[in-house]
């Protein structure tokens, strides 16, 4: 299991690895959502069961009034009678059918006089103040206080004088409140081991998407490329699935074109260590005659020089993206810049046969905030490219102009051109140079890939595009001031 581990490189940085004990001791996304869902059940069934039990209590409260009331009412109606000399007795039967149900049954004659429900003479039970209402004609409906328990008092006058009253504990007008909150409990219960079955499918049907997608990462992270997810899931994680996918897809055309690169590069690697070790051989042996070991000499110079070349675009290539590539922003006069490098461009076309011209506004300088060395190194690069598809006779030109907030710098050519494609892919790594190998002259198929990077560096921008001259055109548009974040690099 990953366990993170720091070490020290030579130059002094420190490196942090993991390795694989951390991450067997977090939880799986699966576990966490198990978890939480059944966390939120608890609380939910807590909160309902809190909630039932208060409106159990007060619905079972107003179901047992509502029940004496109406138990009130047609009792009052049985008793009825003509006068209250004839009182009646509340039968047997009816006196134990409502003791069963913890209900006291009280008579009230016309003199305010209290009996049993069977004539027997009682104290009196409830409020003076209930039985004058109900010798008075009055109905009572209300909860008291009797021999310290809270009771409900249902009292009915009858039409010949006297009352019926119905007497019955709270606590027994919710008898039935206990069995209900069981079966409520019950209920709670079964809907808690639902929703943690629930949690636990659904947590597993959600991590399921996610730890194919780690697997396929895992995959990718040894190398293999034929990886590939279907998107499942939520949206969210389908994403992921996609962005996999296509990281796959970006990492095979990298990982290809690093290998054309590669090829390309041992190629060209090939030719001229083959020359030179050619050369030096037959220097070595004696067959070369003394009057071309001057040539000989030259040749391997030349060879060496390619190669040179080579590994010092390779080198500034990869540096590109590193933060120690140095960028040392001053006052730049581009005008005289450019006629400097004219001059040696010139020497340089004038024996390979190039015709050179240079356009450079007259009157003053074109002053910009720039890196002179780096912009040295783009025209060189740029000229470099030109001067090796250019045929004899054919024109190179340096061209320099100021276009609004900016300079605009051209090298151009009378070569072969490039077609609308090429110019769109011109500063792309080897493209050109696989493309063109073969049919005509070709670099090391890193050097406008590296103008392009250089550019980008200094603040400016890299174009190409058709010449007047009738071959290609390379513009460099360029800031007059540097961009803050390239004046920290």
């Amino acid at each position: 299991m990953p366990e993170p581990s720091q070490s020290t490189r030579p130059d002094g940085a420190v490196t942090l690895a993991v390795t694989h004990g951390a991450r067997g001791r977090r939880r799986s996304l699966a576990s966490r959502i198990s978890i939480v869902t059944m966390l939120v059940a608890v609380v939910a069934v807590v909160v309902a069961g809190l909630a039932s039990g208060v409106l159990l209590r007060s619905s079972a409260q107003a179901q047992g009034l509502r029940a004496l009331r109406d138990q009130a009412n047609l009792l009052a109606a049985a008793l009825q009678t003509p006068s209250g000399a004839d009182r009646a007795r509340v039968p047997v039967a009816l006196a134990h059918a409502l003791k069963k149900q913890h209900i006291d049954v009280l008579l009230i004659d016309p003199d305010g006089v209290l009996t049993g429900s069977q004539g027997r003479v009682l104290a009196h039970p409830i409020d003076d103040r209930d039985v004058a209402a109900l010798v008075a004609g009055n109905d009572v409906s209300a909860t008291r206080t009797l021999a310290g328990n809270r009771a409900f008092v249902e009292g009915r006058a009858l039409s010949g004088g006297g009352a019926v009253v119905l007497i019955q504990k709270i606590s027994a007008a919710r008898a039935n409140e206990g069995f209900t909150r069981l079966r409520l409990i019950l209920a709670l219960g079964i809907g808690l081991v639902v929703a943690a079955v629930a949690g636990l499918l659904l947590a597993r049907r959600l991590a399921r998407p996610l730890q194919h997608a780690a697997s396929a990462a895992h995959r990718l992270s040894t190398g293999a490329r034929d990886v590939r997810l279907v998107p499942e899931g939520p949206a969210e994680v389908a994403d992921v699935a996609e962005a996999l996918n296509a990281l796959n897809a970006a990492l095979a055309v990298s990982e290809g074109r690093q290998r054309e690169f590669l090829l390309s590069v041992s190629h060209e690697l090939r030719t001229p260590l083959t020359a030179v070790k050619g050369y030096a051989e037959a220097l070595s042996d004696g067959v070369v005659a003394p009057e071309s070991v001057a040539a000989t000499g030259q040749v391997l110079v030349a060879e060496s020089d390619r190669l040179e070349r080579l590994v010092c675009d390779l080198l500034d290539l990869a540096r590109l993206g590193a933060d120690d590539f140095r960028i040392d922003v001053t006052h730049v006069d581009v005008s005289e810049l450019l006629r400097a490098a004219g001059v040696v461009w010139a020497g340089r076309c004038e024996r390979a046969g190039v015709q050179f011209s240079l356009d450079v506004p007259a009157g003053p300088g074109v002053v910009i905030e720039s890196d002179p060395a780096r912009l040295r190194q783009i025209v060189d690069g740029l000229a470099e490219n030109a001067l090796r598809v250019t045929p004899s006779g054919r024109p190179i030109v340096f061209a320099l102009q100021v276009d609004g907030g900016g300079v605009v710098l051209q090298v151009r050519d009378g070569g072969p051109g490039l077609t609308e494609d090429d110019c769109r892919v011109a500063f792309e790594r080897s493209v050109l140079y696989e493309r063109y190998r073969g049919v005509r002259r070709v670099g090391t198929g890193v050097g406008l890939a590296l103008v392009a990077g250089l550019t980008a560096r200094v603040g400016g921008r890299a174009e190409a595009g058709r010449a007047p001259e009738g071959g290609a055109c390379f513009t460099i548009r360029l800031p007059i001031r540097q961009p803050a974040a390239a004046q920290r690099r």
